[in-house]
């Protein structure tokens, strides 16, 4: 080995013929910061369990052809979560804390505003904030989630990115986060991975205009609402503990439906087999908002729920 691949090789450079992808698509740039942080300053748990929604699926089917318009099954689940939430407030909430201090706040909101992951053309996802899901029925929830969702067709997220990243960047000098602020600044404009710049009419057709999402549809709800089974109809089995979207302290995230056969003791006493379809879900929560406790109020709330599906028609 001569002395300059012995140097490549302790740097981990690349080799000849690979591919390389820099980090200057805003999107990315902005999820792996975010994720990144949050990984590295929150500690979380997870916990993951299955909900039997059989019962729950047929009162779906029932309430879909009476109803008078479209709704689908993942409304439905987001709506018992936001039942769970209201049994549970300390869940939805924001949390700000000083490591060096070890001192700091959680902050339990007013509203439920849920961050619901949207897929773009590109194959990208991005969460869309859906407001105060405690004040609204079924069918308003449904309605928002479609217009939020038509929204981001018609949005350049891009656009809209580059005006969050500059109230996020505003926030950074305001908490005197000075070094974090002329780092990120100077590493978007300069270098390889710098981030393209934004013609006038390209971010005028971001932010002009009703039929778009603005920076504030964007910024951190309350709570994340996650189904991959929407990415991909095949997928089977849990979803990971996902990083949480700080300043949040709770997410849920469901995969898709699991057909599964338990035994059963029939009237006579004889052993049936039944199909049941099961629902993986986890649940995720940063545990410095208290231990596992604060989690149970929800997940009863969401077991009388799914145990008690007509509820579904009175909301």
């Amino acid at each position: 080995m001569s002395e300059r691949s012995f140097l490549d090789a302790a740097l981990n450079k690349p080799e000849s013929g690979d591919k390389i992808e820099y980090f200057n698509n805003i999107k990315r740039r902005m999820n792996g910061y975010v994720l990144t942080e949050n990984q590295r300053n929150q500690p979380q748990a997870g916990y993951c369990y299955e909900i039997d929604v059989t019962d729950m699926w047929e009162e779906y089917k029932k309430l879909k052809e009476t109803c008078g318009y479209k709704l689908s099954f993942n409304t439905i689940i987001m709506k018992a979560m936001v039942e769970g939430l209201k049994a549970a407030p300390r869940l939805n909430a924001h949390i700000d804390f000083d490591h060096l201090r070890c001192c700091g706040t959680l902050t339990i909101k007013k509203h439920i505003d849920v961050s619901m992951p949207v897929m773009l053309d590109s194959g990208d996802t991005f969460p869309v904030k859906i407001c105060n899901c405690e004040e609204r029925n079924l069918q308003s929830l449904q309605e928002e989630i479609n217009v939020m969702t038509e929204k981001m067709k018609n949005t350049d997220i891009d656009g809209v990115l580059f005006d969050l990243v500059i109230q996020r960047t505003v926030g950074f000098l305001l908490k005197g986060q000075i070094k974090k602020t002329v780092a990120q600044t100077v590493a978007g404009i300069v270098g390889k991975h710098k981030i393209g710049t934004l013609g006038g009419f390209f971010k005028k057709n971001a932010t002009d205009g009703e039929k778009g999402l603005k920076y504030y549809h964007l910024n951190e709800g309350t709570v994340c609402f996650s189904n991959w089974a929407g990415l991909y109809e095949g997928l089977r089995g849990f979803e990971t503990t996902s990083p949480l979207l700080y300043p949040q302290v709770f997410m849920m995230g469901v995969g898709g439906f699991i057909e599964k056969n338990f035994a059963f003791k029939n009237e006579k006493g004889e052993v049936d087999v039944k199909t049941r379809k099961m629902l993986p879900v986890t649940l995720t929560f940063d545990h410095r908002i208290g231990a596992f406790n604060d989690v149970i109020p929800f997940m009863k709330r969401m077991d009388e729920v799914f145990q008690n599906p007509q509820e579904i028609h009175n909301w």
